[in-house]
């Protein structure tokens, strides 16, 4: 049922399935009724972005892909001799997808990244923190705002973080 949500073509008609939905849910589930209408600002905010992204933020496949290679990897290890072991492997790991990411298979599209950015955005906020991440990054094109989703780190910042272990 919460499936058909994400199914709308538009932005308009995915919110007015999500109310529909939670709708439905109040007399029979009123718990999960209050949590989709509580949490309906952030299950919903890939309507903001271009259609050919909504696919990507709302699945997390990538991140359980990554976190299975992780496990594998340390699995393989089995026992480290100390904590910066285990920050050098699994930090390899992520510079390694990092640079997957950039050039082999993209997450998404230089192109629709820029894109994206550029579109007009509402908030001020928003507009204030592209531009801050994009002047403290150090590097200036427009891939240089994406940051890592499990470090929240920038691909610069991961290899200072790796040079100092």
């Amino acid at each position: 049922m919460v499936r058909t949500i994400f199914a709308q073509p538009d932005a308009e008609t995915v919110h007015e399935q999500h109310r529909r939905i939670v709708g439905r849910l109040e007399t029979r589930f009123p718990e999960a009724d209050a949590l989709l209408d509580e949490a309906a600002t952030d299950l919903l905010a890939f309507t903001g972005f271009s259609k050919e992204h909504w696919r990507q933020l709302w699945s997390n496949n990538s991140l359980k892909r990554l976190n299975k290679e992780i496990r594998r990897r340390t699995d393989i290890v089995g026992i480290f001799p100390d904590r910066a072991a285990i920050v050098r492997l699994v930090g390899a790991v992520l510079a390694e997808q990092n640079d997957e990411w950039a050039v082999a298979r993209r997450y998404m599209s230089a192109e629709s990244i820029t894109k994206a950015l550029a579109d007009a955005v509402d908030e001020p906020e928003q507009v204030m923190a592209i531009a801050a991440a994009a002047s403290t990054s150090g590097e200036g094109d427009a891939l240089s705002v994406v940051v890592h989703p499990l470090t929240g780190r920038g691909p610069a910042q991961l290899r200072g973080l790796l040079a100092d272990v």
